[in-house]
């Protein structure tokens, strides 16, 4: 749930100013989808708008929280049957010799 907030919460305030500066130049009543003007109404073109700019700041923090994890986070779960992992791994060495409960 933190990293959620971690990606949510600033993608939020980033979506805020790059929906204030890029409406504070162009105006969405001149905007063009594909060659035809948009004929929505403004506050469905600005709630549009802030959307898509905070879905792209999202994904762009999710990528970097993503590529943040260490080897051990991204070695945790091994995909591999014990029989199969290579010689020296350690969760090889555990399948082999359980630890013994008290």
């Amino acid at each position: 749930m933190r990293r959620v907030i971690w990606i949510l919460w600033p993608s939020f305030l980033v979506g805020g100013v790059a929906e204030a500066i890029f409406f504070t130049l162009f105006d969405p009543m001149d905007l063009h989808v594909l060659g035809n003007p948009v004929d929505w109404s403004r506050t469905a073109i600005y709630t549009l708008g802030f959307f898509l700019f905070w879905f792209f700041a999202a994904a762009s923090s999710a990528l970097t929280c993503f590529l943040q994890r260490n080897a051990e986070d991204v070695n945790r779960l091994c995909p591999l049957q014990s029989s199969d992992r290579p010689p020296g791994c350690p969760k090889a060495e555990l399948a082999e010799h359980p630890p013994q409960r008290p």
